[in-house]
Formats: structure tokens, sequence, C-alpha cells
């Protein structure tokens, strides 16, 4: 899905572009669309670890118990 912003641009004395003004709205939409971004990266390195798959509840398990 493309999104359109509106560009409202901050521009340094020779005319060049050196920052951007979005809506907060708009902001905050960027900052969750890259959180989901990462955890799918995250899951896509996980699987092709072809690390052991264990359940979270088991994983939470035996964290507590390492720590024992």
């Amino acid at each position: 899905m493309k999104t359109a912003f509106k560009r409202n641009y901050i521009r340094d004395r020779q005319g060049r572009r050196i920052g951007v003004v979005l809506p907060l709205a708009e902001y905050e939409k960027l900052l969750a669309d890259l959180e989901k971004l990462d955890s799918i990266r995250a899951y896509d390195e996980a699987l092709a670890s072809g690390d052991e798959v264990i359940p979270f509840q088991q994983a939470i398990k035996e964290i507590e118990f390492s720590r024992k």
C-alpha cells in the first residue's frame, strides 16, 4: 500500500532540502510501520537461522529457570 504524504521541506540558505515537517499522525504511523517491519525482519532472521523453534511460554520458563 502506497501512502501519499504532503511534503513540507525545511531548506537551508542555498535552497537545499535539509529536513521535513510531517503532521504528527503521519509521523506516528511511520513509526508504527517501522516497528512492524522490524518484527517481520526479526522473524525472517529467526526462520533463516535454522535454530530450534520452541513455544514462547516454554522460552519464558527456560529463561526463568536459568536465572535461579
